[in-house]
């Protein structure tokens, strides 16, 4: 989002930055970077390189700097075994990971009785992780991003599914990587407009302008001799994290490390934020809160487990806001954490030292032998390490600084007895955050009755009524109360809520219009089905979902020409989409075009295990044509599959 500045101001900041005094923030100053505004472009890590170039180097080394890249044998972290085998007893699948020709391939199969009954290679285009704890795998179809069916967890060196794909829950090869995965493991991405998880352009791990936001205003000053003396004085043509409020620093860590449930605020996209901006005026991170979460917790919940952490807490009250370097007072991530070093190469005394600074260095209580036993470490006992509870194989060190006592023996049901929903970076979000945040929790872990009631009651809350509406429809979506769908979106029609077509990052309106679109459809009502399907894909024709909804309902309706050409549309977009195929197979058949609806069939059954559909369709297709085995075979596969 761009800002408005004063002129007087502006002129005052260009021309008098470098003299007199240091420039400093205060509480509730917003600064006046300027590269805060939309028109500063982002010059990539090699235009930092030329002034930087010790940082760069070290920096390339580091989780953040190895974070993303094409799938190669450099920058993979994985062992490779011919023994290496992934088993999903749920879904019957069982997966390997092998490199050909310096490609890395994910091998799902189907035994029977050691009989290979379904095989399927998939090219890895991208390695995901740093490879200190994992390195997850991605593909890439078409510009569409993808997460497979494999990781290899570092730390205990075993693949297995990847944290989600657990507990009878393998999506294979379908999870989606939208923005809000990409940008907190990637710079800053080329998402096209009207889809979820296409890409014009991807780039190869996060950058520098991650955390200090877009360089072309500093290179341009640079290059036109504009030099200021950074030991005194505040560069604003660029953000330096260091010298930000400790809040707005803490921010710029917790962007990334506090992944929950984000909610976007209205009109926003996870592009906005940028380094130096309040993380709250864009985005509100929710944590789940579990009867244990004292003791527990999940993977990137470092800057929440910091925040209750006695010496954050004690020594930013203490710290001077007025500093060039406010965290040199107080406790940030970076008093730890050299953001352009290896926590693998940074020295453990750099950690102690943060402690030693203000406990001294004989405040610990604990007996000699065991302080020697333990190195004189103090983060072996005041940030144990532990396992998360969302990630498994993985173990990190709990960031909450503290006197940490014996953990109890307690059942995991118990832990994860859910409590609500915290907003961890805003202390006051508003009720239409709140229903969101609830309501992204049901559809991605839990559509309990009291989960779904606490949205319904901050929805009651809202006052605006696009917002309103949008979510209460949601809300009964999600309930599975189609009748009551139709009811309040009529409703709201009646009111003129939803006259507003345009395009979003989030394609929010998009998915008001699909969930009608399917409440129509699991109603009976073809016509208006349609309509909204129509409607959904205007407004985001980058969705192969989408697509199937749309051409599903309009085959449904009678209109199958156009259903086929819905169809035929989404395979251009993704080749690989099964159901595609099948319908476009079910399509030939009825036609009696036998020939393409074998073809169109068996494509869909080799892109997707135990298809009952497709399976279904191949047995009427082969008792047509009078083939009696084939036609046993599949009604046996489709039998099997159901």
């Amino acid at each position: 989002m761009a800002y408005v500045y004063r002129t007087f101001f502006l002129l005052l900041l260009l021309g008098f930055a470098w003299c007199n005094r240091p420039e400093i923030h205060k509480e509730n100053q917003t600064p006046a970077y300027l590269n805060h505004n939309d028109t500063v472009r982002y010059v990539g890590m090699q235009a930092c390189r030329n002034c930087h170039p010790e940082k760069y180097e070290t920096f390339l080394h580091t989780g953040m700097g190895l974070s993303f890249d094409s799938a190669t044998l450099e920058k993979s972290s994985a062992v490779f075994k011919p023994s290496v085998l992934v088993k999903d007893a749920c879904a019957n699948l069982n997966y390997t990971a092998q490199w050909r020709n310096k490609n890395l391939f994910i091998k799902e199969f189907v035994l029977q009785q050691k009989d290979t009954v379904f095989s399927l290679s998939r090219k890895v285009d991208y390695i995901i992780g740093s490879g200190q704890h994992t390195n997850s795998h991605l593909s890439l179809v078409n510009g569409y991003v993808h997460q497979m069916p494999m990781t290899f967890y570092t730390q205990s060196g075993k693949w297995d599914l990847p944290p989600g794909f657990e507990n009878c829950n393998n999506s294979r090869f379908s999870r989606k990587i939208g923005l809000e995965c990409m940008t907190c493991h990637n710079a800053l991405p080329d998402l096209v407009k009207g889809s979820e998880n296409k890409y014009t352009s991807i780039p190869d791990g996060i950058s520098c302008e991650r955390c200090h936001g877009p360089g072309g205003a500093h290179v341009s000053a640079k290059q036109k001799g504009e030099w200021i003396d950074t030991s005194k004085y505040i560069d604003y043509s660029i953000v330096n994290p260091a010298k930000l409020p400790i809040d707005l620093q803490f921010d710029v860590c917790q962007r990334c490390h506090l992944q929950g449930t984000a909610v976007l605020e209205n009109n926003h996209s996870f592009f906005d934020f940028k380094p130096g901006m309040r993380l709250r005026d864009y985005i509100t991170v929710y944590l789940p809160r579990y009867a244990d979460s004292k003791d527990h917790f999940i993977m990137a919940s470092h800057a929440d487990r910091l925040k209750q952490s006695r010496c954050m807490i004690v020594s930013n009250s203490k710290a001077n806001p007025d500093a060039l370097r406010p965290y040199k007072n107080g406790l940030t991530c970076v008093n730890c954490h050299n953001p352009h070093v290896s926590v693998r190469n940074t020295n453990k005394d750099v950690f102690n030292d943060a402690c030693r600074k203000c406990h001294g260095k004989n405040a610990c209580t604990e007996n000699p032998a065991q302080i020697n036993a333990l190195s004189n470490n103090c983060v072996s006992c005041h940030m144990p390490v532990s396992g998360s509870l969302d990630i498994p194989h993985v173990t990190v060190h709990d960031h909450r600084i503290a006197v940490h006592r014996k953990k109890k023996e307690v059942s995991a049901a118990a832990i994860k007895k859910f409590l609500g929903l915290s907003a961890i970076n805003n202390p006051n979000p508003s009720y239409g955050s709140r229903a969101k945040a609830y309501l992204q929790y049901a559809e991605k872990v839990s559509t309990e009755d009291s989960v779904l009631d606490s949205a319904a009651n901050y929805i009651s809350k809202i006052p605006n009524l696009s917002t309103k509406a949008e979510l209460s429809i949601q809300e009964a979506f999600l309930r599975n109360d189609f009748p009551l769908v139709i009811q309040r979106y009529k409703q709201s029609q009646h009111l003129g809520v939803f006259s507003e077509r345009r395009m979003s990052w989030d394609n929010h309106l998009a998915w008001l219009h699909y969930r009608v679109g399917d409440a129509a459809l699991q109603t009976g009502n073809l016509s208006l089905a349609v309509a909204e399907f129509e409607m959904c894909n205007t407004l985001a024709p980058f969705v192969p979902d989408f697509m199937n909804k749309w051409g599903s309902a309009l085959f449904a309706s009678g209109d199958i020409a156009k259903s086929e050409k819905v169809f035929t549309r989404l395979l251009q977009e993704d080749s690989l989409f099964a159901p595609a195929w099948c319908n476009l197979g079910y399509i030939a058949f009825i036609r009696g075009n036998i020939v393409h609806s074998e073809k169109r069939l068996l494509r869909a059954t080799q892109l997707q295990p135990n298809y009952y559909q497709a399976f279904t369709n191949l047995s009427r297709l082969y008792e047509s044509t009078g083939e009696v085995k084939k036609a046993k075979l599949y009604r046996g596969l489709a039998e099997g599959s159901n």
